[in-house]
C-alpha cells in the first residue's frame, strides 16, 4: 500500500511538502493562527480557542503571546504552564513537545523540517522531519533557533540568539552559534 505524503511525514521518512493534503493542513493552521493573532486579549483565556482546537494537546495555564506562527499545529504538544513570548515560530512538520513550566523568549524559532541537500530534489519539495523536544522548566532565550531533531533537557537554559544544533543536557546552559556549553563565574543574583 502506498503511503500518502502526510503518512510519510509522520513516519519520519522523506516526503514531498508540495502536496494537496499537506497544503490544506497548512491552510487550516494559518486560519487558526490568524484568529489567535487577531483576537482581542481575554484575561480569562490563557490559550486561544483557535489554538486549542488546532494543537495535538495542551496542559493548563498556557499562554502564547501574539504574533505566533506554526506550520501545522497538529504536531504541537504543550505541558502545563508553558509560556511563549511574542513572535515565536514553530515549524512543526514533526512532533514538537514542550514540557511543563518551559518558557520561550520573543522570536524563538523551532524547526523540524530538513530540506534535501540535492538541489533538484529540494526544488521538488522533498524534505524530512525530525521531532524537537523541550523538557520541563527549560528557558529558551529570545531569538534562539532550535534545529531539527534536538532535545532540550529539563531545566536547561538556551541563551538569547543561540543556534542549537545538538541536544542540550538537563540543567545545562548553552549559547552561541552553534550553541555550546557556557561556564559562568557568576553564582547568581544572591552572590557576593
Amino acid at each position: 500500500m502506498t503511503k500518502t505524503e502526510r503518512q510519510k511525514m509522520q513516519a519520519g521518512a522523506w516526503y514531498c511538502c508540495l502536496d494537496s493534503e499537506l497544503a490544506a493542513l497548512r491552510h487550516q493552521a494559518r486560519v487558526a493562527v490568524h484568529q489567535h493573532n487577531m483576537a482581542p486579549p481575554d484575561p480569562a483565556e490563557k490559550l486561544s480557542p483557535a489554538l486549542v482546537a488546532l494543537f495535538a494537546s495542551h496542559g493548563e495555564n498556557c499562554l502564547i503571546e501574539t504574533p505566533f506562527h506554526c506550520a501545522y499545529g497538529i504536531n504541537i504538544t504543550l505541558g502545563r504552564n508553558v509560556y511563549m513570548n511574542a513572535g515565536c515560530t514553530i515549524l512543526d512538520t514533526a512532533p514538537v513537545t514542550i514540557g511543563d513550566g518551559t518558557m520561550l523568549g520573543p522570536n524563538v524559532q523551532i524547526y523540524c523540517a530538513q530540506h534535501h541537500t540535492d538541489r533538484a530534489l529540494r526544488a521538488q519539495g522533498l524534505e524530512i522531519a525530525y521531532p524537537v523536544t523541550l523538557g520541563s522548566d527549560a528557558w529558551i532565550g529570545g531569538g534562539a533557533i532550535l534545529m531539527p531533531g534536538v532535545t532540550i533537557g529539563d531545566g536547561a537554559i538556551v541563551g538569547a540568539g543561540a543556534v542549537v544544533t545538538r541536544d542540550v543536557a538537563p540543567g545545562a546552559t548553552v549559547g552561541g552559534n552553534p550553541a555550546r556549553p557556557l561556564v559562568s563565574s557568576d553564582a547568581g543574583p544572591d552572590s557576593c
